[in-house]
Formats: structure tokens, C-alpha cells, sequence
């Protein structure tokens, strides 16, 4: 059976690491192929569902790594647009308990300079859903010419948004001025705790949930990192553990969640419009599909999914992972 085609449309950003220097006085840097949406769409094409990437790529020297990267995988780049500017680079440091903490090199990058005409050329007819989110949605010149296509593409796809706050690039003001918007448009909003938190401070998951829901979205998924995820559907929740695993760290656990939830849903059937015939038995499902995605990602270093072949092996049993 083929699995309908999936759409991501985002930013790549090189994820650079922090590693021994070898000499006192130096920075030793290890770069990865990165960024919320690109990671998605990785995933998404190990587990096996074609995934469709519209990204801007730079011709630099990141930008050659992005695209062997999503080659690789095997991700359409066939509407993916050459861009002039340089890409996107992070910095991360990462903590004890596989956290990572961000510096951002993001002025002037290809990743916001989506135009109208750039997007206008994408056929939707084939796409069954259309996942965006992330700096994207909210990094100007290009995040309104986003919010308007993924506007389009709801007549005839399913909408999935992650918001992913950045907060040293974008001020959480934007986000939220923006969410509402986005709820109205979207099938599926999937974030984090630590999203929440910054979205909706003092809120409780339920009391979020239902200000979500209200606002035109039907299905929300928050994910709890060693506590599993929370799944609503209109009102009606479930919660999903995360699986054991030893966590590396946490980079792209929930972008992978992400590609693991819509894989899921595609593979059920459920993709392709207003997810109508979905109920939360099957969101829940998918989650726990998506939690075991997540957990592999984290047992190895930086975004790095896993392919559809590992999740047919023994899932692991020490310690705790979740995105």
C-alpha cells in the first residue's frame, strides 16, 4: 500500500554542536543537518510515507550538507527553491540531561524569504496533508506568504502546525497574537510542554486544550518528554507514556514525534481531510507510534530518525525518552 504524500513546508538549519577542541583556545564544532521541518521531513520519508519538502536551500556550504542530507532520506526536493542567501545556523550546547540550549545566527538567512510567486508554483492536488510550523510561520518577510498558503492548501489538505517557540529568535508575543489564526486553518496543532508554557502561561494542558479546540482546531497533541504526551480530540483526551530508552539528547525528539504521528495517521487512512472519521482510540494510537519515533531519536546524537526497519526491532527498556 502507498502512503499518501505529506508536504512540509519550513526552514533547514545547521544544528552545530560544541565537541572537545583540540587545542586550549579553540571552539571544536560538530554540524548537523537540522531545524524543525526539515527533521520532520526526514522522518517522515524513513518511516516510509513520501514526504515532500519546500524548503529554500542555499548553495553554501550548509546548504550542500541539507540537501545530501534530505537526498539521503528520500525527500522530494522537486518544488524545494535555490535560494541566494546563506542558511540558517544554530549553536547548541547541550546539558547533562541531553537538553539543548540554542544561539542563533538567523539574519538575513534563505529560510524567510518565501515569496508569494515561490509558493503559488507548488501543486497541492497530490498532497493528502501539509505540515508547517516552527520560525517559518512567524519570521517576516516570508511568514505571512506561509500563513496564506497553508490557508489554500486547507480546502484541500490536512493542516498540521507545530509552533515550536523559539524565543531568542521571536518574541512569544508573536506566536500568540498568530496561534488563533493558525487554529482556524489547522487539523492538527502539536507542541510541547515548554511551547504551552510560553503560549499560554499558568494554563493547565486541559484548560489550553479547550481555548484550542474553541478556536477551530480539533485534534492537540502536547508532548511531555519522559511523561509521554496528552491527545485531545474536541474535548476528548487521552494520555500516552513515553516508551524507556537511554536519552543522548533530545534534538528533533519532537520533530520526529511530529512525522511519527502524521505516518500513523496516513497509514490509517485518516489523512486528507478534516479528520472527520478520526477518533481518540486512533489518536492515541498514533501517539504512542509517534512516542516510539521520538524515543529512538533520542538515543542517538542530534536530529537523526529513525528508519522505518528500527522501529521493527525491541524497543528499549533502560531509563526514559520522550519528545
Amino acid at each position: 500500500m502507498r502512503l499518501p504524500l505529506v508536504t512540509v513546508l519550513g526552514e533547514c538549519v545547521a544544528d552545530a554542536f560544541t565537541v572537545p577542541a583540540p587545542a586550549p583556545g579553540e571552539l571544536a564544532l560538530r554540524v548537523l543537518p537540522g531545524g524543525g521541518p526539515a527533521n520532520t521531513a526526514v522522518a517522515l520519508a524513513r518511516l516510509g510515507t513520501p514526504a515532500r519538502f519546500l524548503a529554500r536551500l542555499s548553495d553554501d556550504v550548509f546548504g550542500r550538507l541539507f540537501l545530501g542530507h534530505l537526498e539521503a532520506s528520500g525527500v522530494d526536493l522537486t518544488a524545494a527553491v535555490r535560494a541566494a542567501e546563506p542558511s540558517t545556523l544554530a549553536v547548541a550546547e547541550i546539558d547533562a540531561q541531553g537538553q539543548a540550549a540554542y544561539s542563533f545566527h538567523a539574519q538575513g538567512t534563505a529560510d524567510w524569504q518565501w515569496t508569494a510567486d515561490e509558493l503559488a508554483a507548488t501543486d497541492l492536488a497530490s498532497t493528502a496533508c501539509l505540515h508547517s510550523g516552527s520560525l517559518a510561520l512567524v519570521r517576516e518577510p516570508g511568514g505571512t506568504v506561509v500563513e496564506e498558503f497553508l490557508a489554500r492548501a486547507s480546502a484541500t489538505a490536512t493542516i498540521s502546525v507545530d509552533p515550536n517557540v523559539r524565543p531568542l529568535l521571536v518574541a512569544p508575543e508573536v506566536y500568540r497574537e498568530r496561534l488563533p489564526r493558525w487554529c482556524a486553518l489547522a487539523d492538527i496543532l502539536r507542541l510541547s510542554e515548554d511551547d504551552l508554557e510560553l503560549l499560554l502561561p499558568g494554563h493547565t494542558i486541559e484548560r489550553a486544550c479547550d481555548i484550542w479546540h474553541a478556536a477551530g482546531v480539533p485534534l492537540v497533541v502536547i508532548t511531555r518528554g519522559e511523561r509521554g504526551a496528552i491527545t485531545s480530540l474536541d474535548g476528548e483526551r487521552a494520555a500516552v507514556p513515553a516508551p524507556r530508552t537511554d536519552v543522548v539528547d533530545t534534538v528533533g525528539a519532537g520533530d520526529s514525534f511530529t512525522a511519527g504521528l502524521l505516518h500513523h495517521l496516513g497509514a490509517k487512512g485518516l489523512l486528507g481531510g478534516r479528520l472527520t472519521d478520526l477518533r481518540i482510540e486512533d489518536a492515541a494510537e498514533a501517539c504512542a507510534f509517534a512516542a516510539r519515533v521520538a524515543a529512538l531519536t533520542c538515543s542517538v546524537i542530534g536530529p537523526n530518525p529513525p528508519w522505518a526497519s528500527q522501529l521493527r526491532l525491541p524497543a528499549p527498556t533502560a531509563g526514559h525518552a520522550g519528545p
